[in-house]
């Protein structure tokens, strides 16, 4: 059985800045950034254009959204000040360890999380409890190009897992973008329903997790 699982919500917790815009204006300022003054206006316009479901770096935004007000930013400083601004304290989840570890032990194991921010997945997992190499294909938004619930993203981590996407059971708590993985054939088992440790103890014991999905009984 291949299992994955979404990661912030899910897996762990962190602490996102209240306000985005303050706090990315802020590090592009000590970047020696000319911040306009209407930066908050200009940090929530669209300014990248993308197919529906693409995932837009955040990055490109800001550095797209300084264009628009005439700022040019020196060398990479968007990027850096970004990665800096959402820069995470982390909190693993209850459960989280011993559903991963369970996991492993049946099958195959990927993680699909959706995430505009660069290097802060790969931060995330350090900074958890959780061991990356339990892992064995771990896939962002911000790299693949594709957010949940977008078939793609699901595809995507199925063609690292070297599965097909249809045997594919997603954990997340999100319904609205974990639960995309229903329009690949495979199955969403929701946490704010059946819990971290419910997952594990029917991994242990050898049980589909179909039980615990909305969508029913895996074959």
């Amino acid at each position: 059985m291949a299992t994955s699982f979404d990661l912030f919500g899910t897996l762990v917790a962190v602490d996102r800045p209240a306000d985005p815009a303050a706090a990315v204006g802020d590090e592009l300022r000590d970047r020696g950034v000319a911040v306009p003054d209407d930066w908050a206006a200009a940090y929530a316009e669209t300014h990248v254009e993308a197919p529906a479901g693409a995932e837009v770096p955040l990055p490109a935004h800001v550095s797209a959204a300084l264009r628009s007000r005439g700022v040019d930013a020196p060398a990479n400083a968007p990027r850096r000040a970004v990665v800096a601004a959402f820069d995470p304290a982390v909190r693993t989840r209850p459960g989280a360890v011993a559903a991963v570890t369970a996991a492993a032990d049946r099958g195959p194991v990927g993680l699909l999380s959706n995430c505009s921010v660069p290097e802060l997945v790969a931060r995330t997992l350090i900074r958890s409890d959780l061991d990356r190499g339990a892992f064995d294909a771990t896939v962002s938004s911000v790299a693949c190009g594709w957010r949940k619930p977008h078939p793609e993203a699901f595809e995507t981590l199925a063609g690292h897992l070297a599965v097909d996407a249809a045997s594919l059971v997603h954990v997340g708590d999100d319904p609205a973008t974990d639960g995309g993985v229903a329009d690949v054939g495979g199955r969403f088992v929701d946490v704010t329903e059946a819990g971290l440790d419910a997952v594990a103890d029917a991994l242990r014991r050898g049980e589909s997790l179909g039980d615990l999905s909305e969508d029913g009984p895996c074959p």
